[in-house]
């Protein structure tokens, strides 16, 4: 029985490892040239909506980068499972 219980229990690792993903896309382009700077703002939220007060806005992104002129914008999404969800907002420019 214990066999079958740690079996299983090493099933359940594969699968949730596995059943994870991260997305990265582009948000916006200016036509600002490509700045040096990078500023990046991340909220993470438990069941898909309960961010409690988090901030991943592409104004807290660029102001941590200590970016003016903001030349892209991407958003990362990662899920784990649909129970813990990132976003992770990234700013380039000058």
């Amino acid at each position: 029985m214990l066999k079958k219980i740690k079996s299983i229990t090493a099933l359940v690792a594969v699968v949730a490892m596995m059943a994870s993903c991260a997305l990265t896309l582009p948000v916006n382009a200016t036509s600002n040239p490509i700045g040096s700077k990078v500023g990046t703002a991340k909220a993470t939220g438990y069941f898909g909506f309960l961010f409690l007060g988090q901030d991943a806005s592409i104004q807290k992104a660029a102001k941590k980068g200590g970016i003016s002129k903001i030349s892209t914008v991407d958003i990362k999404m990662t899920n784990l499972l649909g129970l813990i969800v990132t976003y992770t907002t990234i700013v380039t420019g000058e």
